[in-house]
């Protein structure tokens, strides 16, 4: 005997092979025609021919019943509902994994991409460096035998009187004066320090020492060991791409070279003499001269400790 819970969880309209928008009448006929073939007088030995009829005359009972039929109907269409909400809740949990699992996968192939664009970057900035390095060095290259070509260019033989250099309008040491932007605020003093002016400078010939100014921003001093390598320098030095140099003459600026006398007749022994007394001036020349410049450096910097303190007063 089915109980009324188990009555409510069967489909009475499935049992009798119905539409749930059958008629009374067509109800009745689909039972008389089902109950003729499970009823108990033709299969006394099938007890669930038995249970069936049973539950076939409970199907009448409350579908023959208008207001037994509706409340069947009403608990039928809310089991239904909630049928569909549990089969759109799965496929919601269904969609979800197979969404979170999707961007798992596109997760980690994107984990991958971005590890091999990594490492392709770091292959060509290693290779633009290096070819960087390497372009440097040989535009270095080229400007030292460019410079070695104008010192040889300009190397004269003992009879023409000169020097390899041009001759600057006194004896002391080349000196250039450079300026670049910088405010006083800035510590970085527009980019430039001592030892990126040598870097800078140094590529032309021998730089003796370079002076920045402490006071006055975006100022500095450089001396040169020769005036070939200021001039140089004066010339073709831009300084910073992004705060570039101006270069001025401050010292030493080449005049025109003098015109080169020949001499004419054989080699004598007053050529030997007259090498020997060269000789000998030289010496005395770089001694002196190494003098000078001890002299010279100490009093530029004082000039610059002066000017630096004339300005700071004439602010204040």
């Amino acid at each position: 005997m089915s109980t009324t819970k188990e009555l409510l969880q069967m489909d009475l309209y499935g049992l009798l092979g119905v539409e749930d928008t059958a008629s009374g009448k067509a109800i009745k006929k689909a039972y008389r025609q089902k109950a003729l073939t499970c009823h108990p007088d033709k299969n006394p030995d099938n007890p669930q021919a038995a249970e069936l009829f049973h539950q076939l005359s409970q199907a009448l009972e409350v579908l023959a019943d208008a207001p037994a039929r509706a409340a069947y109907d009403k608990i039928r269409k809310a089991k239904r509902q909630a049928e569909e909400r549990t089969r759109k809740l799965d496929d919601k949990r269904k969609k979800i994994k197979l969404d979170l699992e999707a961007r798992e996968r596109d997760a980690e192939a994107q984990t991958f991409e971005e590890v091999r664009i990594t490492r392709t970057l770091e292959d060509k900035i290693t290779r633009l460096r290096e070819e960087g390095s390497r372009q440097l060095q040989e535009e270095q290259r080229l400007i030292k035998e460019q410079i070695q070509r104008e010192r040889e260019g300009g190397v004269h033989t003992a009879e023409s009187g000169t020097g390899g250099e041009k001759r600057s309008n006194s004896n002391v040491t080349p000196k250039l004066k450079l300026k670049w932007k910088s405010t006083k605020e800035d510590d970085a003093n527009g980019g430039y320090s001592q030892d990126i002016l040598l870097s800078l400078l140094q590529k032309y010939g021998d730089v003796l020492n370079v002076l920045i100014s402490r006071k006055k921003k975006g100022s500095a001093v450089a001396e040169f060991a020769t005036v070939k390598g200021a001039e140089l320098a004066y010339k073709n030095e831009m300084g910073l791409m992004e705060n570039p140099l101006k270069i001025s003459w401050l010292e030493g600026e080449p005049a025109a070279p003098p015109p080169v006398l020949h001499s004419y007749g054989n080699d004598g022994p007053f050529r030997q003499i007259q090498g020997s007394l060269s000789t000998e001036r030289d010496y005395e020349s770089v001694v002196l001269m190494r003098m000078r410049q001890a002299a010279e450096r100490q009093r530029l910097i004082e000039e610059m400790q002066k000017e630096d303190e004339e300005e700071e007063a004439a602010r204040s």
